[in-house]
């Protein structure tokens, strides 16, 4: 007889930080689930209660890197690891720049803040759909002749969005001091 899965706890402290703790004991699929969903939960936080031009200040010099524009950038990496490399779909971006360069992502001088939360969050919804209806982890998609297991792209998707949030916390420091995990 197994053992029921602890159920993991939102968190609630004084600084209104509802992010979901992953568990302590879970199996591979749902631990880094609850990882990934940890990290897309903690890019929310280092966003909530700023201003459109607060998330488009590039807050740390000479970086352009801006709130708005890592939303940007992660909602295209959801879509461009499974989507497109997962289940094989075109590689199409949401933000293009003038001359069809795809990294259009990272330019949000006049960019729609609740388009781009909306596309992230959209994309977030579409890849734990993805994630939810494969067989298992060892499912895969290709990418330049290279084969990826679903358990390759959650652990780079942890990845990718633990070492942005590293700089959402730089640049929300230096945009309003505001610190925190």
């Amino acid at each position: 007889m197994s053992t029921p899965m602890p159920m993991p706890m939102p968190r609630d402290d004084r600084h209104g930080d509802t992010r979901t703790e992953p568990p302590g004991e879970a199996d591979e699929r749902t631990m880094l689930n609850a990882f990934l969903d940890f990290q897309r939960e903690t890019l929310a936080v280092k966003c909530a209660g700023l201003t459109p031009i607060q998330l488009r200040q590039w807050a740390v010099p000479p970086s352009s890197l801006s709130l708005l524009g890592l939303v940007r950038h992660l909602a295209e990496v959801e879509r461009g690891w499974f989507r497109c490399v997962l289940l094989g779909e075109a590689d199409k971006p949401h933000w293009v720049g003038p001359r069809g360069e795809d990294d259009a992502q990272w330019d949000v001088d006049d960019a729609d803040v609740e388009e781009a939360f909306r596309v992230w969050r959209a994309e977030c919804d579409r890849s734990r759909a993805i994630v939810a209806a494969a067989a298992s982890l060892d499912a895969a998609g290709s990418h330049d002749g290279t084969t990826y297991s679903l358990r390759h792209i959650l652990t780079h998707m942890i990845e990718e969005y633990a070492r942005h949030n590293g700089h959402a916390d730089l640049l929300r420091e230096r945009i309003d001091g505001v610190t925190g995990e």
